[in-house]
């Protein structure tokens, strides 16, 4: 449990701090310019690091995946989601143990999870700006690094945890 702890929290600490790196000093932005309703939270001229491979381009997303149900105010309910999701996944491998491989997936999972609750409880909504386009595709969504933890951790924990105790 105590390697799942410590993944989730390098996690979150590397979520946060290429935030705020990019929102504050890539981006430029200030404590002000974040600190007003979600609907009216500024939106920077793209930046691009590596186009078409790696653009950081702002969207503030008010919903849960690719923003779905943006137009609706969810912010609490994403929250208190993705605190019941947290407290699932400890107290499921708490319970089941396994390998350290699945703690660390655990732990990816919970340190992305509380990475965009941290962005939803101080800018109402997460911080995406990851775009990413390749090959003639252009990819009209961004991400973050906690959005690219809580998908490995889920892939992680769907592949790698181990049912077998249970089968016998």
């Amino acid at each position: 449990m105590r390697l799942m702890f410590w993944t989730g929290f390098g996690v979150f600490a590397l979520d946060q701090v290429i935030k705020f790196y990019v929102l504050f000093s890539v981006f430029g932005l200030s404590w002000a310019q974040v600190r007003v309703p979600s609907d009216q939270l500024p939106y920077p001229p793209t930046v691009e690091v590596f186009p078409p491979y790696l653009v950081l381009r702002m969207a503030w997303n008010r919903g849960i995946n690719f923003g779905l149900f943006a137009d609706f105010d969810m912010r609490w309910v994403l929250i208190a989601v993705a605190f019941a999701i947290t407290g699932a996944v400890t107290w499921w491998l708490s319970r089941s143990g396994g390998t350290k491989w699945v703690y660390i997936a655990g732990g990816f999972l919970i340190g992305g999870a509380m990475g965009n609750v941290i962005d939803r409880f101080f800018y109402g909504a997460v911080a995406d700006f990851l775009n990413m386009s390749c090959c003639g595709f252009n990819n009209p969504y961004a991400f973050n690094v906690a959005d690219i933890a809580i998908f490995a951790g889920a892939i992680g924990l769907a592949f790698l945890a181990d049912d077998s105790k249970k089968a016998a």
